[in-house]
């Protein structure tokens, strides 16, 4: 059978410039969006802050459609500000995920026209169970509005969608109103960079404000020290053995004296008076080098290298004992930079 003419319209002649322009002209109109709808943030918002910070219970975010991926996004970044919560789907929740939600638990419905059947479905068993109900619509008339206790106001003066139909400016608004909530609630709550690293822990951040010092370095016998009688060569026999591109120099209490690097035995290379075999580690190690705490952040150890142009440090205690060293690839390993 011959397949049938299809009978979509030609494709007009598309120019670079035209795209672009269309680009531009969706960014304008959500902005507008954005600034009609952050007019509207005030008491309504502050009552549904109140009203998450004063229950017990987590915050459970529901929807249909696009809204229900813009209320597993807002579920996602409240729980990782703070606010406990969590995505159910509508339809799933009338099939047995409603017991997942306790009745110390508040509900964020969003539904642009705020008459999605599987959301209004879901509302007797909610009020029985006596949940506090925060709506997010397009519609301040709509069922699911006049229904909750409290109404976040989302209407958009024209989707981005030259049709008026695919959402897009009304799921930017909704998604802009759930981060200003997950922001607030942050603030109100005096959540921290810690905190927030506590609950990222194999994320970057979470690294960088997690990981100590003596999560990376080298301890104990892989340290690579000697004393200042040690010779240049023997000092070589040490940054070799323990392959750090340095070795500490220490008294006899294990203080340091100094340091001396693969850098510095280049230099010791290029001096016609440095016999490697008779000359004193003391006489040509740099003296006061860089050095970090056992409890300083990894991050720190990675910003003062970066600064100072050198690729490892040595760890000490507050007498000036060595106890670690580290470099630049223990760093690497880390993730810490």
């Amino acid at each position: 059978m011959a397949a049938s003419p299809s009978t979509a319209s030609p494709l007009a002649p598309v120019t670079d410039d035209g795209l672009a322009a269309c680009g531009r002209r969706v960014f304008e109109i959500e902005g507008q969006a954005l600034a009609a709808v952050a007019d509207r943030v005030g008491a309504e918002f502050a009552a549904a802050c109140r009203l998450v910070l004063n229950a017990s219970g987590r915050v459970v975010c529901t929807g249909m459609g696009k809204s229900g991926h813009v209320a597993r996004k807002i579920a996602a970044t409240l729980a990782s500000t703070g606010t406990p919560a969590f995505f159910v789907h509508p339809g799933e929740a009338g099939h047995g995920d409603l017991g997942m939600v306790t009745d110390a638990d508040v509900v964020l419905a969003l539904s642009n026209s705020g008459e999605s059947d599987e959301v209004l479905m879901l509302l007797p068993v909610l009020r029985r169970q006596g949940n506090p109900l925060i709506a997010m619509t397009g519609r301040p008339g709509s069922t699911l509005a006049r229904e909750a206790d409290i109404h976040l106001d989302v209407t958009v003066p024209a989707e981005a969608c030259p049709l008026d139909l695919a959402p897009t400016s009304s799921t930017t608004a909704a998604l802009a109103m759930g981060d200003a909530l997950a922001v607030a609630l942050l603030e109100a709550r005096g959540f921290t960079a810690d905190d927030f690293a506590r609950s990222h822990p194999a994320g970057s951040l979470g690294r960088r404000l997690l990981l100590h010092i003596t999560d990376v370095m080298h301890a104990g016998d892989d340290v690579p020290r000697i004393g200042a009688d040690a010779t240049v060569s023997q000092a070589l026999v040490e940054i070799t053995r323990k392959r750090l591109g340095m070795t500490a120099i220490v008294d006899g209490d294990g203080r340091l004296l100094g340091l001396y690097t693969d850098g510095d035995l280049r230099r010791s290379l290029d001096d016609a008076a440095v016999d490697l075999r008779a000359t004193r580690i003391g006489d040509v190690m740099t003296r006061a080098p860089k050095t970090i705490g056992a409890d300083a952040l990894a991050v720190e150890a990675a910003r003062m290298m970066e600064t100072h142009k050198i690729s490892g440090l040595l760890v000490v205690d507050t007498d000036n004992r060595v106890v670690g060293a580290l470099n630049i690839h223990d760093l690497l390993r880390a993730r810490v930079v």
